[in-house]
């Protein structure tokens, strides 16, 4: 697979993805150390820190050297305000398999901006990338994630039964596992 950030950017005139800075560290803190945002996506650290956003951007840096990962700042077109964060991560290089993750910040969420996020991303992975599976899980709690994935065209295949643990709320989380494959996507 060809992990590389994508030329020209990916966009569909509404949203925009771009690799993160150090520049959005300030934006992500805010974005990130949000109750909805923790109660979700339970491995990132609460409170989150602009000292947290920084090691994730570094991170996220080092996965596209590594061509492990691609990180991408959502982006509303129009306006230039940061809407979300959407990543894909490498699981089975051999058999050209991704994941892909996303979180949406409180301005933006119902306005369709992840789910076409979702699709630029899986196009490029599939069209571009090389990937021949592009999946992802969501807590089955979750509906507005799992509603993304529908909306974006991703068929859901089960549930991971008690896959994960959420501290915070001392549970056990079943996700829903959807997956996309190369010309399912219109």
């Amino acid at each position: 697979m060809d992990l590389r950030s994508p030329d020209p950017p990916l966009s569909d005139g509404v949203v925009s993805l771009r690799p993160w800075t150090l520049d959005d560290v300030p934006a992500i803190a805010a974005m990130c150390d949000e109750t909805e945002i923790a109660r979700w996506i339970h491995q990132i650290p609460s409170p989150y820190t602009e000292r947290d956003a920084r090691e994730y951007v570094l991170a996220a840096q080092a996965a596209w050297r590594d061509r492990t990962g691609a990180s991408f700042a959502v982006v509303e077109r129009e306006t230039g305000e940061l809407a979300g964060s959407i990543s894909i991560h490498v699981i089975d290089p051999e058999a050209a398999n991704v994941e892909v993750g996303y979180l949406t910040g409180a301005p933006a969420r119902g306005l369709g901006l992840t789910t076409r996020a979702l699709k630029l991303v899986s196009r490029w992975a599939l069209n571009d990338v090389g990937a021949k599976r592009v999946q992802l899980r969501a807590d089955v709690r979750n509906v507005a994630s799992l509603r993304v994935a529908e909306k974006a065209g991703f068929t859901r295949e089960g549930t991971l039964r008690e896959a994960g643990f959420n501290e915070r709320e001392n549970r056990r989380i079943d996700y829903g596992v959807f997956s996309v494959l190369p010309g399912e996507l219109t």
